[in-house]
């Protein structure tokens, strides 16, 4: 089979053809049909992510296709069953083994690329919001970075719980996306006085941040008393310093947040929030964004899109 592996940290990664693993006890064998891309892969092929798994390494962290074979002990899935699979690795490949009880059934309205499309960004976005922020009813939530894959969840998602969202993101193309997801306000991320342009809008009371840098300096100094930043990530690249004193005079609450940690210590969050998610989808009130749907022979270019920054919602990289 084909796949898309990490060889060394020094090089990029390149499509092999390797010998599907076993399927042993407690997993399942797939056929993969779509894997999502994620702003991780380009870290982790780079040997910055969180985790670094050993190499050679096959990139894709979220994944759907149809059960091929069952390990031992598999009961409840059957050959023949359209899953979709957080997995951290294994995606961007035609066949994959991964553990059984990762597997979500898929609801039969959502095609393969809303499958590989949906679990890290819906996930990343609704247990930020619901479970870390507590996001309610008629606050005003930010969100930066509101276009990429990640962001535009938390858009739509804080609009279906009511909030008043406040869509900051680069250039008038993807701030239409994002009003498209239902944003109510929308400021682009290069206004020189970003902090002022918060402010003129009423302030912030949740802010879901996976970028960083000089949008976390701005929009932390546009909350509101007793508002709740949420950590996602740095993909600006700049890991900012924060002044506790700032903290402490308006009562903020900041945290840190790893949507795919919760499946070491708490994997209940994930799989009460992915099975919310799914009934919203099946009630049509989510609408994953698919901005680029590439062959797995292109998956370097599919990750070069992220890397500049060039695709807005989500880029899918297809196996059929």
């Amino acid at each position: 089979m084909l796949a898309f592996q990490v060889e060394s940290y020094d090089r990029p990664p390149v499509l092999r053809r390797v010998q599907a693993g076993p399927t042993g006890a407690g997993q399942v064998a797939l056929d993969i049909a779509a894997c999502g891309l994620n702003f991780a892969d380009l870290l982790m092929a780079a040997g910055k992510y969180q985790e670094r798994p050993a190499l050679p390494m096959t990139l894709g962290m979220e994944l759907a296709g149809t059960v091929c074979a069952l390990g031992a002990g598999v009961d409840h899935l059957s050959t023949g069953q359209r899953v979709a699979v957080f997995a951290g690795q294994g995606g961007l490949a035609q066949k994959g083994v991964f553990d059984a009880a990762r597997c979500v059934p898929l609801p039969d309205a959502m095609p393969f690329n809303h499958a590989a499309a949906f679990q890290v960004a819906y996930g990343t976005a609704h247990v930020a919001l619901d479970h870390k922020a507590r996001l309610q009813p008629k606050e005003t939530l930010l969100v930066l970075g509101a276009a990429g894959g990640v962001g535009l969840a938390a858009v739509e998602l804080g609009k279906l719980m009511g909030a008043r969202v406040i869509a900051c993101a680069r250039g008038d193309e993807k701030l239409a996306v994002a009003k498209a997801a239902g944003a109510d306000e929308l400021v682009d991320s290069e206004t020189r006085d970003l902090r002022g342009a918060l402010r003129s809008l009423g302030g912030i009371d949740v802010v879901f941040d996976p970028v960083g840098g000089d949008l976390f300096r701005a929009a932390m100094r546009a909350c509101n008393p007793e508002a709740r930043i949420v950590i996602v990530g740095f993909a600006s690249g700049d890991i900012p310093q924060v002044p506790a004193n700032h903290l402490l005079v308006k009562n903020i609450t900041l945290m840190g947040y790893y949507w795919g940690g919760y499946m070491r210590f708490r994997p209940k969050v994930l799989t009460d929030s992915l099975t919310r998610l799914f009934e919203w989808y099946a009630e049509r009130r989510l609408h994953p964004h698919i901005s680029h749907s590439l062959p797995l022979e292109r998956a370097a270019e599919g990750l070069e899109l992220l890397r500049t920054r060039v695709s807005t919602g989500k880029v899918i990289i297809t196996m059929i």
